[in-house]
This record gives C-alpha cells, structure tokens and sequence, in this order.
C-alpha cells in the first residue's frame, strides 16, 4: 500500500541560504516522489549501511541522494549521516538530517522533516527544519532573535517534555521524568520535537540517557532554540562540535529555559 497524500513544498522564509534552500527543497520533492512510487515495506526496507554505522531505509536513500544532487549543484560541502562527509572544496559545509523521522516518514505517520545547517569553520550561521506533511518550517541565524519563543517553563513539575522512546538502562531514568511532567510525547523524531521546544508547543525535549543523537540530530536545533529563547545542551555536559566522526554520541536535552534544563538533568541522573 502506497500513501495517498501528496507532500508539499516547504513555506521558506526570505533570508535562508541558497544552499540550504535548494537542499531543503530537493527534500521534500524527493519525498513526495518515493510516496508515490514506493509501498509503505519498500520503504521501510533497509538498502545499505549509512556513514554512521546504522542501517538506511530506502526513504532515507532517495532524499539523500536528491540532497548530494543539490550539493554538487551548489558546489558547498556536506556533513551527513548516510553519505557522511562531501568534500566539494567550499568553505562552507551543510550539516543534513536527509529524513529525520525515517520510520514515521517510511510508513505514514505525518512526523518527519528535513534538518539542516550551515556550518563554517566549525561554527553554524544558521539552520533550517522543515515539516515534509505539512511544509511548514523553522528557520533561525546564530545569534539573531527569531519570531518564535519557548513558553519561559522554569520547573519540570507539570510541565510538557517530548522523550525519545525508553531504551535499555534508562527506563527508570524515563519514568522519573515522566512521573513529575503533566504530559509525555514521544514523536519519534528528535529534529522536529526540538523546534516544537523553539517555538513553545512544549516545554521540554531529552534523551535520558541512550546516547542516542548525532550531530546532524541537534544540528539545527543548536541554532534554533537559543535563538527562540531556550537552551540545548548534551545531558552529561559534553560539548556540541560539528567534527565528520559520525561515531560520537550525544543525549541531547532542549529546554524552554537553563532552569528547566538543569531540573530535568538532575532527574535524570538522580541516583
């Protein structure tokens, strides 16, 4: 079975870099493509192991090779965890989660998106989250306030915090969080819950423990949430680079404030 609905362009802002744009783009173009010519399994079904180390669907390999397309096009290079490092000589690198979301993106569920940003010198200028079933997106420049906000949450008590799904060794960690918050949403897709932080939805977003994420998993929101007021930080302190070794790890934890963040790490790590 096919998936009927049709996948929209992304609503850019003026302003995000042609690179990006153009990658974005491609993205969801491609998306839209391989819902109509691929089933929900063919999808979902594993083609090859990523730069990362960790199996790529078929969805994931289709954008992606619609993103290194637009790379070479645009001449910049590119960070990303199926192909792992382009090297077109630019000073620039786009560091790209091609689908994040993959299993939701495979088989449907209307929860998964485009994720980029623009990285020199090891810095990134700015970043770009784009929603694939309803193209909305979340644009931001480092340092640079942005329309959005985060709801100003200071305490973890009744507040609304998307977790990634418990995994071995941090259910307990999981039901801490999950027994102080009002509400517990796991959407499946780090780069999305992250924006829903920026931009107030919810209160909070953590892996409690998994080491889960890779860099291209905080990259955006790195820019974004402290543009819209928040904070992103690894859950045991460890520093955000943007080197291409795809086997470092993070858990990461994006907050409406520092406050919130701190309460939710102490709960976390609670002995």
């Amino acid at each position: 079975m096919r998936i009927n609905w049709p996948v929209p362009d992304p609503e850019l802002p003026a302003g995000v870099h042609p690179a990006l744009a153009d990658a974005a783009r491609a993205a969801s173009a491609a998306y839209g493509r391989a819902r109509q010519l691929h089933t929900r399994l063919e999808l979902r079904e594993e083609v090859a192991d990523g730069a990362d180390g960790t199996p790529t669907m078929r969805v994931d390999r289709i954008v992606e090779d619609a993103i290194l397309d637009s790379i070479h096009r645009n001449k910049v290079n590119l960070l990303s965890e199926e192909a792992g490092f382009v090297d077109n000589g630019s000073a620039l690198t786009l560091v790209i989660d091609p689908v994040d979301g993959s299993a939701n993106a495979a088989f449907g569920v209307p929860l998964s998106c485009f994720a980029g940003a623009v990285v020199e010198d090891g810095k990134p200028t700015e970043a770009l989250t784009t929603w694939f079933d309803t193209g909305r997106a979340w644009w931001a420049r480092t340092g640079e306030p942005t329309p959005f906000r985060t709801t100003g949450r200071t305490t973890l008590d009744g507040a609304a915090v998307c977790l990634m799904r418990p995994k071995r060794g941090t259910e307990e960690a999981w039901a801490r969080v999950a027994s102080r918050a009002d509400r517990i949403r796991v959407l499946c897709t780090t780069c999305l819950e992250t924006m829903l932080v920026a931009e107030g939805t919810v209160d909070a977003f953590a892996d409690v423990g998994s080491d889960t994420h890779r860099i291209m998993d905080l990259a955006t929101a790195i820019v974004t949430v402290p543009a819209a007021g928040g904070v992103l930080v690894d859950l045991n302190g460890r520093p955000f680079d943007f080197e291409p070794d795809l086997s470092r790890r993070w858990s990461g934890v994006a907050a409406a404030t520092p406050q919130l963040a701190e309460e939710l790490i102490a709960t976390v790590l609670r002995p």
